[in-house]
């Protein structure tokens, strides 16, 4: 593991303190690139318009002509975190402008992803006359044939990377599609959703359909956005960050939604300290729960009820479920962490993981996991039904930097066309369905197309901090300070790095060290996460490098400032 120290601009960092930034938190926004406060600003004015977006008023005209002409609207989401929230938000906004509207979300057993034919008949028997997809539909190809042979139209919302042929829909709103200049390119499912709401607001606005009345505010689902973008792990622009801060705002000024605040409150959080760590890892796991073990129409209800008794029973059930997640995930990382020895000592540049008993619906974890201990692209595979037809594999995969992961695997698919079923996804996420018959094949096609798509060096481990911090910042209101702010994929969380000595230390919960440091004569308590065996040497006798997070150790109603420990190693 490298030790790095991100590089920042002197002159930022001075325009950054001018302007009343604290010193600590302008040297880190200065090695994020940003060179003014105005740039931190969240106010919902500063977004980007919504008419910039490709095909947004078109969408715009098409839904406000269905709630005119009173068509049946039926949204069909995936079942991740993401596409639940992206439903929530078109489910409330819609009911609000007086649409007839219903939600479908495919059960990932049988069905699988995205808008298939499949799901197209099974949606047919609500017998819609519009359904509009959620986080999903970009490469529905020939879920929107089936649609349209049934006189159903589409409107498809989706954020994903579209492949060579788009489907035949009435209307395909992407900031990733061609022709599209949105500058905002990272908005989740979630993102695309609300602005498409925006865009109807205008439309219905125009048409004088609030005459006399007032306008629904849809800055109040924010809440809902927020949860969406940082649970789906994309990067944190300008734009949304202004989504994610405007949506922390709501949630710690009370007004949450009612399931949100339940399924904080089932984690023993306090919603008016909300941070984005609470979407990601309190909130997110527990909706993404429903979709990996069970139906994300749990998730769902659980964010579209205002019913605070109906949010606390679903938000028990999706803490029950992602308990059970937890467990089956255990199981399944020692399984793989055993295939793990077997790997040569510096494996391939793509690592392909299968065991016939794992959970297609928690293979994505576990990729993320082993991704994490490898430092390598990998790919987990679950075995799975497509189409009704057994002997498939399901694969979740997760990248490193350095490794576009949609595109890797869309190399394998041109250089042999009948390998893949069928895949897509990001940079740093995708999905694939292949044969089973097919493993070894995949296998070694994705660590050679991997192997010439990355370069060398991104396969060295490597930890980015933002240098020492002085030991008089070692502070309560420093952690708080910094754990207030928006921080997410491509703005990360502050991680420092300095020398401290090793005072004591010993092992908690079988797998934890927990330590007490020093630095310039401060002592400060630490704790670093699985990582009992780290060669620390003899307390009292050694010191440490380590990487780091100034984080709140909450203990019988005391906060107190504490190291978290992400990487250290002995000094000489």
């Amino acid at each position: 593991m490298k030790i790095l120290t991100r590089p920042y601009s002197e002159a930022d960092r001075v325009a950054l303190m001018r302007a009343g930034m604290h010193p600590v938190l302008a040297r880190v926004y200065a090695a994020r690139k940003i060179r003014s406060a105005t740039e931190l600003e969240t106010d919902p004015a500063r977004l980007l318009a919504p008419s910039q977006l490709a095909h947004a008023e078109d969408a715009a005209r098409l839904l406000a002509d269905a709630i005119r002409d009173a068509k049946r609207i039926l949204i069909v989401a995936d079942y991740d975190c993401d596409g639940a929230t992206a439903c929530a938000v078109g489910i409330r906004a819609l009911r609000a402008f007086g649409a007839q509207v219903d939600y479908l979300v495919p059960n990932r057993f049988e069905l699988g992803y995205g808008l298939s034919p499949e799901l197209v008949d099974l949606a047919a028997a609500k017998k819609p006359d519009l359904i509009v997809t959620v986080d999903n539909g970009i490469a529905s190809v020939e879920g929107v044939a089936r649609a349209n042979s049934l006189g159903i139209a589409t409107l498809i919302t989706d954020h994903h990377l579209p492949g060579a042929e788009l489907p035949a829909a009435a209307c395909i709103v992407n900031p990733n599609q061609p022709g599209c200049t949105f500058p905002s390119k990272s908005l989740a499912g979630v993102g695309v959703m609300f602005y498409v709401m925006l865009a109807l607001r205008a439309e219905l606005r125009d048409r004088g359909t609030f005459k006399g009345k007032e306008e629904p505010n849809l800055s109040a689902l924010t809440d809902l956005v927020a949860l969406g973008t940082v649970a789906d792990v994309v990067p944190l622009d300008a734009n949304n960050r202004i989504l994610v801060g405007h949506g922390l705002k709501r949630l710690r000024s009370g007004k949450g939604k009612a399931g949100l605040v339940a399924l904080m409150r089932i984690a023993g959080r306090e919603p008016r300290k909300a941070s984005a760590f609470d979407f990601g890892f309190i909130m997110g796991p527990r909706l993404n729960a429903a979709g990996r073990l069970a139906d994300m129409s749990l998730g769902i209800e659980c964010l579209i009820t205002d019913d605070p008794a109906r949010a606390a029973n679903c938000a028990q059930e999706l803490d029950r479920l992602n308990g059970e997640r937890r467990t089956i995930e255990g199981g399944m990382l020692e399984e793989a962490l055993a295939a793990v020895t077997e790997l040569p000592e510096t494996p391939g540049a793509g690592v392909s993981l299968y065991h016939e008993t794992w959970h297609q619906g928690v293979v994505g974890i576990l990729a993320s996991r082993i991704k994490d201990k490898l430092h390598r692209p990998v790919i987990a595979f679950a075995r799975a039904t497509e189409g009704g037809i057994a002997g498939n594999l399901r694969g979740s995969g997760r990248s490193i930097s350095g490794l576009h992961l949609r595109d890797c695997l869309d190399l394998v698919s041109k250089r042999e066309p009948d390998l893949i079923l069928r895949f897509g996804g990001h940079s740093m996420a995708a999905g694939l369905s292949i044969r089973e018959r097919d493993l070894d094949r995949f296998s070694v096609a994705f660590e050679a197309a991997a192997g010439e798509m990355i370069a060398p060096a991104a396969l060295d481990k490597t930890i980015e901090t933002d240098g020492e911090l002085e030991s008089a910042y070692f502070t309560l209101d420093i952690a708080q300070m910094l754990e207030d702010q928006i921080w997410g994929q491509g703005f990360p969380q502050p991680v420092f790095c300095d020398t401290f000595e090793v005072e004591s230390q010993r092992i908690v919960g079988g797998k934890h060290t927990k330590l007490r440091l020093a630095k310039d004569g401060r002592r400060i308590e630490a704790i670093w996460f699985n990582s009992a065996g780290a060669p620390l040497g003899e307390s009292g006798r050694n010191r440490i490098r380590a990487a780091y997070r100034l984080g709140i150790n909450e203990y019988n109603g005391l906060r107190s400032v504490q190291v978290n420990v992400e990487h250290a190693e002995p000094v000489s």
